[in-house]
């Protein structure tokens, strides 16, 4: 279960008031004690992250959020860092704990939740105690919808809160197959994997390893090899191989020997399509061409981490960019969950792969950039546009 990467897991977040009982309902679905669990309102202060195993889903990660009526200029921070949460969640639970007649903060964030468009459960907690019935019946009919009665200490409701779950994993899991239609059993697929300093040392990035075992599971015969090694793979095969996976960096060199009859992508671009919107990444990449010399580029990395020499997003794709757009190309680079909520003063947004992500946060900043009018690609899209091999490439 932990070998699985947070990116590929279910991502559930639970949101409420504080004291509504949302570090209780994490521990009895995860079975172990995983938050402070206290009668002080406001006891979690940051988002706390357990990876779990639930039945009907498989790997998944459950997100305890702070109280989003937390106060004071703390509080502030906390509720934004919660709010944050939503663009990340697959599915949300709505925790209600005690009702007090006023329902206009879980009104606001059931707003907010429609407005990612995001699968809500709405729960009311602590239903062991006395008067519980009228308590549900006063939340459903102030927010007009069900609710699932739980219980964190006698396990009541936790089955159909499962099934819930299950059933939303359902809806969601449209998107597991990386290579989509590309390759089907049998298939000979190439992967060129550049070796360089930007490489980690011993293993494979997140992308190849992803789409290796996306084609071991499909039944396909995989072969790996830098792009020094290329040519003699090619040359070493009775037939020319369905597909060729590459390395966007290299796609250049690696089309140039790509025979014709063999189909052509990046491990980049079938991430695009896998983790975000393809349709929306290939207009960005054609707003990209014809952006002005003095325009203003975000690059937007998934992950944080440390720049290697001939880094992709801070040293090649920059380089690329001012060759193709010119030198006077304004240039900003963000990682991590720094992604800026203001995009105004930007021309495009370029993002990267995001194996790091899940693809409801890909999707949250696409249509943030829509929201607000700023076209969007990402690199592999955004790097076959700039070397000229866009209607090669298979999306």
């Amino acid at each position: 279960m932990t070998s699985v990467a947070r990116s590929n897991r279910y991502h559930i977040a639970i949101f409420g008031r504080r004291n509504a009982g949302k570090s209780s309902l994490v521990n009895c679905l995860a079975g172990q004690v995983v938050s402070i669990v206290s009668d002080v309102a406001g006891t979690t202060t940051d988002t706390v992250w357990k990876n779990i195993e639930l039945p009907g889903v498989g790997a998944a990660v459950i997100a305890d959020t702070a109280g989003f009526d937390d106060a004071g200029e703390l509080g502030s921070m906390r509720v934004d860092a919660a709010r944050k949460v939503l663009a990340r969640a697959d599915a949300a639970i709505l925790l209600l704990g005690e009702y007090d007649g006023d329902a206009t903060l879980e009104k606001e964030w059931l707003a907010q939740m429609k407005e990612q468009q995001l699968s809500v459960i709405t729960l009311v907690g602590k239903c062991d105690i006395e008067g519980s019935a009228e308590r549900i019946a006063l939340w459903q009919k102030a927010l007009g919808c069900d609710a699932i009665p739980f219980s964190a200490i006698n396990g009541d409701g936790r089955g159909v809160l499962l099934e819930r779950i299950a059933q939303l994993y359902k809806q969601d899991d449209d998107f597991d197959d990386i290579t989509h239609s590309l390759v089907k059993t049998g298939d000979v697929v190439v992967l060129v994997m550049p070796q360089d300093a930007s490489a980690p040392k011993g293993r494979i990035i997140q992308p190849q390893m992803q789409t290796l075992r996306n084609l071991l599971d499909k039944h396909c015969i995989p072969l790996c090899c830098a792009p020094e090694e290329l040519p003699r793979l090619l040359q070493s095969l009775v037939a020319p191989p369905q597909l060729i996976i590459t390395d966007s960096q290299v796609f250049a060199m690696v089309d140039k020997l790509t025979p014709p009859e063999t189909k052509l992508t990046s491990f980049s671009v079938l991430m695009a399509r896998h983790k975000g919107d393809i349709d929306a990444f290939h207009s960005g990449a054609e707003v990209l061409l014809a952006l002005p010399p003095t325009a203003r580029v975000l690059i937007a990395e998934a992950c944080s981490h440390i720049p290697q020499n001939e880094d992709i997003g801070r040293v090649k794709l920059p380089r690329m960019l001012r060759t193709k757009l010119g030198e006077e190309l304004k240039i900003d680079v963000v990682g991590g969950n720094d992604f800026p909520s203001d995009l105004a003063g930007y021309d495009i947004v370029i993002h990267c792969g995001a194996c790091m992500f899940n693809r409801r946060t890909v999707l949250s900043r696409v249509r943030q950039a829509k929201a607000q009018g700023v076209p969007i690609t990402n690199y592999g899209i955004a790097i076959a546009a700039l070397t000229g091999i866009m209607d090669r490439i298979m999306i």
